[in-house]
């Protein structure tokens, strides 16, 4: 059986970004990533500093940690990184889920398209805005959305500044018909910042604002509900 690369089991916990915010999920997070974000929260999953957290998984292993970190205490699992979506052998695992009625999410910034993503049930795509320092390809991110089953599909915006919200409303008019979410992005990553909760909920009003005085309608505008709970902790 092909092997997954895990960096970290854990829950149950909610997931804290969008269309399932507040859902109660557990997580497995794989490692790597084809893109290298200014702001990324999750670095450690391509930058080295956690390689030798890395562990080499089957599906059956992947199951068994789960139920013993929350016997008969789950019912969605989400797929995190880094970007899944790099990873091939992911497939027998979405299949032994689905097997026993084990419900996915699995959010991907859209640059890789696999075939075991149509069977994901919540299937985020999150295309990066100027901000990250990266630039997505439009083509390559219409080829993935084209692929993917529609009814299990949303997209996804992270908000810094003005130059991401023109982006978010550019990525909304190009697929007006795919539901749509703006989430404030958290700047505050250095665990030395006070009153990270309070400094994130003012970023969130401020989007909320920006939004009510725009003609950006058909959307929904999230905090990134873990952080207000948690700061930058991992594990939760």
């Amino acid at each position: 059986m092909p092997k997954i690369p895990v960096l970290e089991i854990f829950g149950p916990t909610i997931q804290g970004e969008g269309s399932v915010i507040g859902r109660k999920t557990m997580f497995v997070r794989t490692s790597g990533c084809d893109y290298r974000c200014s702001w990324c929260d999750s670095s450690f999953t391509w930058d080295g500093s956690a390689k030798y957290d890395i562990r080499l998984l089957e599906p059956e292993q992947i199951l068994s940690e789960l139920d013993l970190l929350a016997p008969n205490q789950y019912q969605h699992v989400t797929i995190s990184g880094g970007n899944p979506a790099l990873i091939k052998n992911i497939g027998p695992l979405v299949e032994a889920f689905k097997e026993r009625k084990i419900q996915t999410a699995l959010e991907t910034q859209g640059s890789k398209f696999q075939e075991w993503m149509v069977d994901i049930d919540d299937l985020t795509i999150s295309p990066k805005p100027p901000s990250s320092g990266m630039k997505p390809s439009l083509p390559i991110l219409d080829d993935v959305i084209s692929k993917c089953t529609k009814e299990s599909l949303s997209l996804k915006v992270v908000i810094f500044d003005d130059e991401d919200y023109k982006f978010a409303k550019d990525i909304h008019a190009r697929y007006p018909d795919i539901p749509f979410y703006l989430q404030v992005g958290n700047p505050y990553l250095d665990d030395s910042v006070s009153n990270h909760t309070e400094k994130l909920l003012s970023k969130y009003e401020e989007l909320i604002d920006k939004v009510m005085n725009d003609t950006l309608n058909d959307i929904y505008v999230l905090p990134q509900l873990h952080t207000l709970l948690w700061s930058n902790k991992k594990g939760v």
